[in-house]
């Protein structure tokens, strides 16, 4: 039997790091989406405001298996 999966992209942030924001992309897209499997990082930039980093942000895409 055959899977079929699908991708899909999603952006999170963090005010920490960027480990935070995949942290928090993928358990907010595993409450969303069944049969999560796994992700890439597909970007990363960051929000510098007076010098200093104030926000990372990342592009995940979030690959899930399709029911029959």
């Amino acid at each position: 039997m055959s899977s079929i999966a699908r991708v899909t992209e999603i952006i999170s942030s963090s005010k920490k790091s960027f480990e935070d924001a995949v942290d928090s992309g993928i358990e907010r897209a595993c409450k969303t989406l069944e049969g999560v499997k796994g992700a890439w990082v597909k970007d990363q930039k960051i929000d510098v405001e007076n010098g200093k980093v104030k926000r990372y942000r990342v592009t995940l895409m979030v690959t899930f298996v399709l029911k029959d």
